[in-house]
């Protein structure tokens, strides 16, 4: 997502870049869902201009996809097999995300089974699930890019209607971080998380903090940082001997 000013004729050929890709994504017979500066308008009310579309898709339709635009005169890019391929028309362009940087959230049918269907610049889109926004974006705490404030505007505006058994479901391997923003959302808006965030999670994820104290710490040395922030602990991993992702460095 790239986030920029855009003066009223480049909003509107920005429009119709959108609207002449999201027409194209539908012809290429694929499955595909609306995330980005987009998913945060449709759950929050936020608008943010910008050059690039964010559609999430799974994996496996980013090579049908890519060819389609190519053969159109478009030019692609295979950004990243991680997580990230890219559609350019010049100055705007399509970002196609089947993962994040982390690999951990991964794009895949059951993503498109809860997406909610709606319309952007008059096409019918899928537009990602909330909770899945909200899971993408806990994992953002970089230097350079922050999302906290993201996730507290989505739980502000759309979190009586977020499913929270699914996204404990999505969070359970991370549960710190959902707690964290948990409590985020709690120091910002302390007159509305009475009412937004149900108290059964918040119970639940006190438990599991406190019980941590009643059990042995770690016996490896593990740093967990550079899944949230892929820069500002290197020096963990690469002077201080912390692992990661790996079970021994080689």
């Amino acid at each position: 997502m790239s986030i920029v000013t855009l003066t009223e004729e480049q909003r509107q050929e920005s429009k119709a870049f959108y609207r002449e890709a999201l027409e194209l994504l539908h012809e290429t017979g694929t499955q595909w869902m609306l995330g980005g500066a987009f998913s945060m308008f449709h759950y929050t009310g936020i608008y943010r201009d910008t050059k690039d579309l964010d559609v999430f898709c799974k994996s496996s339709e980013v090579p049908k996809i890519l060819k389609f635009f190519q053969e159109r005169g478009y030019r692609v890019e295979n950004y990243d097999v991680r997580w990230l391929a890219k559609v350019h028309k010049d100055p705007y362009f399509i970002d196609l995300i089947f993962d994040t940087v982390n690999n951990i959230c991964r794009v895949d049918d059951t993503w498109y089974q809860r997406a909610p269907d709606t319309t952007f610049c008059d096409v019918a889109v899928k537009m990602i699930p909330a909770e899945e926004l909200i899971w993408c974006k806990l994992y953002v705490q970089n230097r350079e890019r922050y999302d906290g404030a993201d996730v507290n505007h989505i739980l502000l505006k759309w979190g009586k209607n977020l499913d929270w058994q699914h996204l404990m479901f999505r969070m359970e391997q991370h549960w710190h971080i959902l707690l964290a923003a948990l409590l985020s959302f709690q120091f910002c808006y302390p007159s509305e998380f009475h009412d937004i965030i149900p108290k059964w999670i918040f119970d639940e994820l006190l438990r599991r903090a406190a019980e941590q104290y009643d059990i042995p710490p770690a016996m490896e040395k593990v740093c967990r940082g550079p899944i949230i922030d892929q820069t500002q602990y290197a020096i963990d991993i690469k002077e201080w001997d912390y692992k990661v992702t790996t079970i021994k460095t080689v």
